[in-house]
């Protein structure tokens, strides 16, 4: 079963510390930050759960049919994905429970000072990959 673990800029719950963006750590901050996340998904790889990781570029634009030949592209008003969702993980694991497990350890990726961040992360089941996540 195939789930995605989504990490967002803003729009989940209330954050249970507030880090603010990456741009203002120390650099030491930024690299303990991404050896958790390399050494986290080295363990996803090692146990055959890893199937993908991505984060995503800043870049990006609302597209939509407006007629034959016509997609009209907007950079807002709206809230977009590219302000919303910094990147993913797609994991194959036997269970709803594993996935929420492995988020939570994502969660704990150090922050400032090297507290873990205990960012909310999203879990989505893939569809047509599991049944329903458990309400």
């Amino acid at each position: 079963m195939k789930y995605l673990i989504l990490k967002h800029y803003r729009g989940g719950p209330p954050p249970a510390v507030e880090y603010g963006p990456m741009d203002g750590w120390t650099p030491e901050e930024v690299d303990a930050h991404l050896r958790y996340m390399r050494a986290f998904l080295d363990r996803l790889r090692e146990r055959g759960e890893f199937v993908d990781t991505r984060a995503l570029a800043p870049e990006g634009a609302f597209v939509r049919f407006d007629g034959e030949g016509r997609p009209p592209v907007t950079d807002g008003p709206f809230a977009e994905t590219k302000d919303l969702v910094a990147g993913w993980c797609v994991v194959d694991v036997p269970s709803w429970d594993r996935a929420v497990e492995l988020a939570g350890e994502l969660s704990a990726a150090p922050g400032p000072g090297g507290e873990p961040l205990r960012e909310w992360l999203e879990v989505r089941p893939l569809l047509g990959e599991t049944p329903a996540a458990p309400r």
